[in-house]
């Protein structure tokens, strides 16, 4: 893979980016498309169960801002800031992010950095509301989540809305990624708008919380090379026996 830390694409909107702006630019303030309904039902029954979360490779499932719920799971603030997250198949099950994913840019893209069989792992849609319910998210590196060996990982991180100093824009350590993987994240065997960042599985990024008014979303999803690495089978992200991720070239 080629060696660097980070790289700033010049990102031209195609047809998966435009509708996904559009559907986002048709709804009130950050109530995209992707919130469930009715999103108490939701909340309910799937926040903080750790099934849910490892089960989560196939699927579209919702992810809750640690403020959002009381212990019943009834939601303590207003629906358009409740979620964090959705993943992990969005570039799968998801018809526009599917599109977006396996764009002709981001197989070029791959091409470049010398994947020789890129494969999609998973991918989020990120809400990073303002106010009450932003979290901010620690230093950490991709690869302690998403390992192979050797690390062939790289991010895409795309931004729907406009990330500024206000609103937790992405802050990055520079050359992090020739110091190794620091740790892993496993299972326990017993149970401007429109940039594109392309993030080395090895560099360390954080991003702080959402001091502003206005919300930040972002849409990312994570590539590996089949070809040349192997993805670590005690990684928290498991398919199914006899599933597969799905070949970027190949779709």
């Amino acid at each position: 893979m080629v060696e660097c830390d980070i790289i700033l694409l010049d990102w031209v909107a195609d047809d998966g980016e435009i509708e996904v702006r559009s559907r986002l630019s048709a709804r009130p303030l950050n109530l995209t498309f992707l919130i469930p309904d009715p999103l108490t039902e939701t909340a309910r029954d799937f926040q903080s169960k750790d099934k849910y979360f490892l089960d989560s490779a196939d699927k579209v499932s919702y992810f809750f801002e640690a403020s959002a719920l009381n212990e019943k799971g009834e939601l303590l603030v207003e629906p358009q800031v409740a979620l964090n997250k959705v993943g992990h198949a969005l570039h799968w099950l998801h018809p526009t992010f599917k599109k977006l994913t396996f764009s002709e840019k981001v197989k070029e893209a791959c091409f470049q950095l010398g994947f020789e069989d890129p494969s999609v792992t998973q991918s989020m849609y990120i809400y990073k509301n303002p106010g009450v319910g932003s979290e901010a998210v620690v230093p950490h590196q991709d690869a302690t989540f998403l390992h192979t060996e050797p690390v062939y990982l790289v991010g895409f991180w795309i931004a729907l809305e406009d990330a500024t100093l206000e609103n937790g824009c992405l802050w990055f350590a520079p050359g992090s990624h020739r110091s190794g993987v620091h740790r892993r994240f496993v299972r326990n065997p017993d149970h401007d708008s429109s940039t594109c960042i392309l993030i080395h599985g090895l560099v360390v990024h954080r991003s702080d919380l959402n001091k502003s008014s206005k919300s930040r979303h972002a849409y990312t999803f994570h590539v590996i090379d089949s070809k040349n690495a192997t993805y670590s089978p005690d990684n928290w992200l498991q398919l199914k026996a006899g599933e597969s991720f799905p070949s970027l070239y190949k779709n």
